[in-house]
């Protein structure tokens, strides 16, 4: 299982013709974070391998959630009468996300500047994004909490969702089109919340208990903005695209149920994990939300880098992820009934497999296509091979 294989040869192959196409309308990444992007980028050495950079700025998203959970690691801390969250850690915060979030803008301009771009590249950023999201959703969540003034995990676990989907549709768009169409979103969402997070230690999380307008709390303000900005924008554009594409006769999967095929998992995922909390006897989300939100984020990465690898490569998507069945087989033991401890014990310990599961996955795959491609996936060297190819300056 160690030296598992999971990227097959006609993937591989799949890979080998593998063209980057990507579409970027945002005018705020356009006119704004590029041109920074541009400038910040030169800062790095040439012998900076992208996929470092790249790598970086993940461990900044979880730096990030594991310091919040230290300070909140049940989401009451910014609910009033509660110890709150310290002002420094809100501006350590903000500050680590712009520059995890400028990292991931960087890291595709480091490859095309030392001519070190290969599929793999591609394929660990976006990998790790897919991770990202949960890491991200749940400390957002930190600003806002539980309790009177804030937000249900209910209503949070929805809203996981709902940025899950989002992310899943720009991958979904390009294994029917060809085409990656980067949302709206991603930078409005990262640029507003960096500076939400300054602005938190600033005024205190007082602040957002009061209304902005009339009776509306800034936290209906905070759902309100993540609904209304898959509803009305990343839905819409993902559709027209699609249906762009199908007007030019240019989808990549002519059947209706071979397109949709890459929402199964994610589908099954959310009917398993939402059954769990309305079945659970100890109410798991209320008890334990920090670590069920990270299970689901986690499988739901799983899901979404075998996506990815299918839409580079040119290959059908797999029907179901084998990681639900351990989540199925969970959901049925907590109908039938169990104490408040065992099903918590059953929660860290497939949220653990989870993670594990998902590691050995990253871990695998990148070693894999680093060997197919004779690459180092951290360095700009090129490893000597069997078939004689010179040792240059290129990587990943």
């Amino acid at each position: 299982m160690a030296s598992y294989e999971y990227v097959s040869p006609e993937q591989l192959a799949g890979f080998d013709k593998y063209k980057y196409s990507a579409v970027d309308t945002n005018p705020l990444s356009l006119y704004v974070m590029h041109p920074f992007w541009n400038t910040v980028v030169k800062v790095f050495p040439t012998w900076l391998a992208p996929n470092l950079i790249t790598f970086c700025g993940f461990l900044l998203v979880v730096f990030n959630f594991l310091l919040m959970a230290y300070f909140d690691p049940d989401f009451y801390a910014s609910a009033p009468g509660h110890k709150h969250v310290p002002d420094w850690v809100w501006i350590v915060v903000g500050i680590l996300n712009f520059m995890a979030y400028t990292l991931d803008g960087v890291d595709g301009k480091q490859a095309r500047r030392t001519n070190s771009s290969t599929p793999l590249g591609e394929l660990f950023d976006h990998g790790l994004d897919s991770w990202s999201c949960v890491y991200f959703v749940v400390t957002v969540y930190s600003i806002f909490g539980r309790g009177a003034s804030g937000v249900s995990v209910f209503v949070l676990y929805l809203l996981l969702w709902v940025v899950l989907f989002s992310f899943i549709l720009s991958h979904w768009e390009k294994y029917n089109t060809g085409i990656l169409f980067l949302p709206w979103g991603y930078d409005i969402s990262q640029v507003t919340i960096s500076f939400v997070y300054i602005v938190t230690a600033v005024v205190g999380v007082e602040a957002w208990y009061e209304p902005f307008l009339f009776n509306f709390l800034y936290r209906d303000l905070f759902t309100a903005m993540i609904i209304g900005c898959a509803l009305c924008v990343t839905l819409p554009m993902s559709l027209l695209n699609f249906f762009r594409s199908y007007k030019n006769n240019t989808l990549k999967h002519n059947s209706v149920y071979e397109a949709v095929v890459p929402f199964f998992s994610p589908c099954l995922l959310f009917i398993l994990s939402t059954a769990w909390i309305l079945l659970s006897p100890s109410d798991i989300l209320e008890l334990h939300p920090r670590i069920f939100y990270l299970m689901v984020g986690t499988a739901f990465a799983n899901s979404t880098c075998q996506l990815i690898v299918c839409q580079m490569s040119s290959t059908r998507c797999p029907t179901l992820n084998w990681l639900l069945l351990p989540l199925f087989a969970t959901v049925m033991v907590v109908n039938v009934g169990v104490t408040p401890y065992v099903e918590s014990i059953l929660l860290f310990t497939l949220t653990a497999a989870f993670t594990l599961a998902h590691v050995h996955y990253g871990v695998r795959v990148v070693k894999q296509l680093s060997n197919h491609f004779h690459i180092y996936p951290f360095s700009l060297r090129k490893p000597n091979s069997d078939l004689g190819v010179e040792e240059k300056n290129i990587g990943l």
